[in-house]
């Protein structure tokens, strides 16, 4: 093998270990389920890269209350600032099995190093991957491992276990329900929210 397949296979093989999308429970409690977004035998060519070709943010020193507006259908976050427009952020929210629903919340909790408590993976005592995309809820741990839930930073809260997040973009909708986000723009999302924060979500 060439040094440059070896680099090529390693790439992806670091890549498809951060893929992850979120899932709204239905639970009273609120609880984020996290799924691994796809099957290494069948990743599909787009999921090879990060597509974001339009976020930016221009909010700093703007004034006003925040507003989100998530707009399914062209897979974009619109972040508002006393009604005018200061930043836009690509996304991938639910696929056609777990749609993100649409209507009107509020940012109902932040939390920046979220982690799932259903979902991840496996780890021996070094923090090592013994067994990959586990549910806690039916696998048990094999001796000498202990769960460590998937991550989704900078998670914005805004509908049960549905919220915005860190997550991959493949350039469809491909989560489980949750609304994921390049890693700049949720944190500056992230940063700009309070509890309280209107968010809109539009088919």
């Amino acid at each position: 093998m060439s040094t440059h397949d070896l680099f090529f296979r390693l790439s992806i093989l670091a890549l498809l270990g951060s893929l992850a999308s979120c899932a709204n429970t239905g639970s009273s409690r609120g609880q984020t389920q996290y799924l691994e977004a796809f099957d290494p035998s069948v990743v599909p060519h787009s999921a090879l890269y990060n597509q974001d070709l339009v976020s930016y943010w221009d909010g700093d020193g703007m004034a006003g209350a925040p507003s989100i507006v998530i707009d399914l259908s062209d897979q974009k976050a619109y972040f508002y600032k006393g009604g005018s427009l200061a930043g836009v952020s690509a996304l991938s929210t639910g696929d056609e099995k777990h749609a993100t629903k649409t209507g009107n919340f509020k940012v109902i909790q932040k939390d920046q190093w979220h982690k799932s408590n259903l979902y991840g993976d496996f780890v021996d005592a070094y923090g090592q991957v013994v067994v990959a995309n586990i549910d806690i809820s039916k696998d048990k741990p094999p001796p000498g491992t202990r769960f460590e839930g998937s991550k989704m930073h900078h998670f914005m809260r805004f509908n049960g276990g549905t919220g915005m997040h860190e997550g991959f973009l493949p350039g469809y909708p491909a989560s489980h329900g949750c609304v994921r986000m390049p890693g700049h723009m949720a944190a500056i999302f992230f940063n700009n929210v309070s509890q309280g924060t209107p968010v809109t979500v539009r088919p």
